[in-house]
């Protein structure tokens, strides 16, 4: 969930919307990354993207989205149907939104037959639809492909507007937004800088981090926060603006201290770095070596430790002990202990900690056993029940947790809440 502060907050600064046009992206199997790209690329101008919209390739609907668009933001993108077919529409639409005429420009045209008659092909004739410029449109060369882009300024509705139209292929769009858009944009911009940094947060609930720290948000209006219930965690994104990025970096500072404080321990990460990222840092920062021996997990969590580059400085390895058997054989569980307690018990886990850390030789042993579904459980022991277990020189420290939701979920957030085990015992 998203907390402006005010509304004015929020929309202080120039602020735009990019529009993803083709039906394929409103099915399953196509993602816009095109966007995320462009979101980036307009921040460290001082631009705030407000709304991103995905449209499909119908022109009345790419009419409707075009309106809507204009009609709140100062900066329009268009990505996106700008190829030679049938359903590439948007300068058609976009022509129509703005109240505008299409031309055929003769210099594109000649352009479009050159690049084909370059690879030895004949131009078919509906590629002169790519030749067709908005009227007072400035044409923006695309190098890696056939369709220009275009960039329209001036009034809308007795408001200054700027509307881009790029293509859709991303390695067309990139080249051509660095290469036409940036520098056009700063000549056009107030001079405006964005700075935002990601809190993350473990061992809270989203409402329960929220009731803690709103308090202290709500005296910062100027700083868009956005609260968001990750896999085991909660992120904090904070953003705002300022006439240089160094006071607008020292105004999101000023927030992130007062939220730390608050939060004390449970803020694992200021910078977006991950809970395996994190405690790699304090391993080597305390020079110790971490072992562990993963039931539920199913090799999990050494998968997440080992991700990160340079695990291998302190990760020394260790077991899936999926099997009873194997639980004896490789972590030294004792085969009475399991048949009094079960497998996933506190008695077990302490154990296979234990284990683990001295057939390793780790400074650190780390165990997980669990009921991760969607069978096995039982009324005393239902689905979601797991037990993590962290073995040091002071001692075995033992956690029971019962997560909600699928295998897969469970798995992962026993993963998360062992390494943060890790990482609190280390601090």
């Amino acid at each position: 969930m998203e907390h402006p502060g005010t509304a004015a907050g929020r929309r202080a600064g120039v602020i735009a919307e990019i529009v993803a046009i083709g039906s394929e992206l409103l099915t399953p199997y196509r993602q816009d990354t095109n966007s995320l790209y462009l979101t980036g690329q307009l921040n460290r101008l001082g631009v705030n993207v407000v709304f991103k919209t995905i449209v499909g390739d119908s022109h009345d609907d790419l009419v409707d989205a075009a309106n809507a668009a204009l009609s709140r933001t100062d900066i329009v993108v268009f990505m996106g149907g700008l190829g030679p077919t049938e359903d590439d529409v948007t300068r058609e639409a976009v022509a129509e939104a703005l109240g505008l005429e299409l031309r055929r420009d003769a210099e594109i045209v000649a352009g479009i037959e050159r690049r084909f008659a370059a690879h030895g092909w004949k131009m078919a004739p509906n590629n002169l639809k790519q030749a067709d410029v908005i009227a007072g449109a400035v044409v923006l060369a695309n190098a890696n492909g056939t369709a220009p882009g275009q960039w329209i300024s001036g009034k809308f509705e007795g408001r200054e507007k700027i509307v881009m139209l790029l293509p859709g292929p991303p390695h067309e769009l990139k080249a051509l937004f660095e290469q036409q858009c940036v520098e056009r944009l700063r000549a056009r911009l107030p001079q405006q800088f964005i700075s935002s940094r990601e809190l993350k947060i473990a061992g809270l609930g989203e409402s329960a981090c929220d009731a803690r720290v709103a308090p202290i948000y709500k005296r910062y209006p100027d700083i868009q926060t956005t609260i968001l219930a990750g896999a085991g965690e909660i992120q904090l994104h904070l953003k705002t603006r300022g006439s240089s990025l160094q006071s607008a970096q020292d105004r999101v500072d000023e927030l992130v201290n007062e939220i730390e404080r608050e939060l004390g321990d449970c803020v694992f990460s200021d910078n977006g770095d991950s809970m395996e990222q994190i405690v790699g840092y304090f391993l080597q920062m305390r020079n110790a070596t971490l072992a562990v021996a993963e039931s539920c997990t199913g090799g999990l969590l050494a998968e997440r430790i080992t991700s990160v580059s340079g695990s291998s400085r302190y990760f020394v390895g260790g077991t899936v002990v999926y099997s009873n058997q194997l639980k004896t054989t490789l972590a030294d569980v004792p085969a009475p202990l399991i048949d009094q307690y079960g497998a996933v018990s506190k008695e077990v886990a302490a154990a296979l900690a234990e284990g683990t850390r001295r057939r390793c030789q780790a400074s650190l042993g780390l165990a997980v056993t669990g009921i991760a579904g969607p069978g096995g459980g039982s009324p005393e022991k239902p689905v979601g029940l797991v037990f993590h277990a962290l073995a040091s020189d002071g001692g075995t420290e033992v956690v029971e947790r019962r997560f909600a939701g699928d295998r897969a979920r469970i798995r992962w957030f026993a993963s998360q809440q062992a390494l943060d085990m890790v990482r609190r015992k280390l601090v």
